[in-house]
């Protein structure tokens, strides 16, 4: 609008620049409230009417055409702003809806779980969203510490749905069931009963024990990353390659392994949004390369630079949820 009054001002009338006085208000509809929008809308119909007096056109067709575009774009600012405004209030009010659920999901999970030293860490692949279909539990129970991290198949509210299952089931059977199989089994049926068909959940159930013993039971997840105390790492991975959760076919059950960890070793639990994030390049995250992050003496501190690396690295927002849980023993 200056630049617009500044043209008419000094090259006169034949510019022919007046009705570009409505592309303030037009502007002032994408960023501002209503009232920001009806005052530029207001100041810009002053200044037309003003240069148009200056130049001599105000009783002239081009000094009212002008006029009238700047009133037709203001009117039309003002009714685009209202709408705006109660779309961002409509959105700001399903966002929150969505934190509690997330904070009813996926609850914070305890610092120290028995034996163990937990931290979690969560990105949602659009920041806005704050939930999504990654899942992670730590319980517990009588006979060890069982932890469950997964993935589901597929994005928006039925993977929520499903993920809401699974944690539920994850829950309840980690307190009751003797072994991992069984708690797999238990998973398996609630899975095949709630979910639809060709939808399936990836997951990795950990035992943990006093004598630093680790059973793992694998369905089809990304395999748990060991760092050792000299700073290698290597993946835990399952002798064989097991179908995931919920596809409905009588194939065999994953066999549960065992590893021992040291003192001062450590286990990443992860979701497939972290080792397949992908820099500007199409390079995916180098997870094991910058297992040297985690050294840090609290699991926290190790898991949030882990995190802020994996953000550098993709440099931008995204493209899948990542979920990482790190475990440590207590006193290493």
């Amino acid at each position: 609008m200056t630049v617009v009054t500044v043209v008419d001002l000094t090259a006169g009338p034949e510019v022919g620049f007046l009705p570009l006085l409505s592309l303030g208000p037009a502007f002032a509809s994408l960023v501002g409230g209503i009232r920001r929008a009806a005052l530029i809308g207001l100041l810009a119909l002053v200044l037309c009417l003003s240069l148009a007096a200056f130049d001599g056109l105000l009783d002239s067709v081009r000094g009212l055409t002008a006029a009238g575009s700047v009133v037709g774009v203001g009117a039309a600012g003002l009714a685009a702003a209202a709408v705006r405004q109660r779309h961002e209030t409509e959105l700001a009010s399903v966002r929150s809806i969505a934190e509690v659920a997330q904070r009813v999901l996926l609850r914070p999970v305890p610092r120290a779980a028995g034996h163990l030293r937990v931290a979690v860490s969560y990105t949602s692949a659009v920041a806005e969203a704050r939930i999504g279909g990654d899942l992670y539990e730590v319980v517990n129970s009588p006979t060890g510490v069982r932890v469950l991290v997964g993935d589901v198949q597929g994005k928006g509210l039925e993977a929520v749905e499903t993920a809401a299952v699974v944690l539920a089931a994850f829950r309840e059977a980690a307190y009751d069931e003797p072994d991992l199989p069984a708690v797999s089994a238990r998973l398996e049926r609630a899975v095949n009963r709630h979910m639809p068909a060709e939808r399936f959940v990836t997951a990795v159930l950990l035992e943990t024990h006093e004598d630093r013993t680790v059973t793992v039971l694998n369905h089809g997840h990304p395999s748990p990353l060991v760092v050792r105390a000299d700073g290698t790492a290597r993946l835990a991975e399952p002798p064989e390659t097991s179908p995931p959760l919920g596809l409905g076919l009588d194939l065999k059950p994953p066999a549960p392994y065992c590893l021992a960890l040291g003192r001062r070793d450590q286990m990443l639990l992860y979701t497939d949004g972290v080792t397949e994030a992908r820099d500007p390049d199409g390079r995916f995250y180098p997870l094991q390369r910058r297992s040297f992050l985690l050294r840090e003496a609290s699991p926290d501190s190790a898991l949030e630079s882990l995190r802020r690396d994996l953000v550098r690295h993709v440099g931008g927002p995204l493209h899948d949820d990542a979920a990482m849980l790190l475990l440590r023993y207590r006193g290493g």
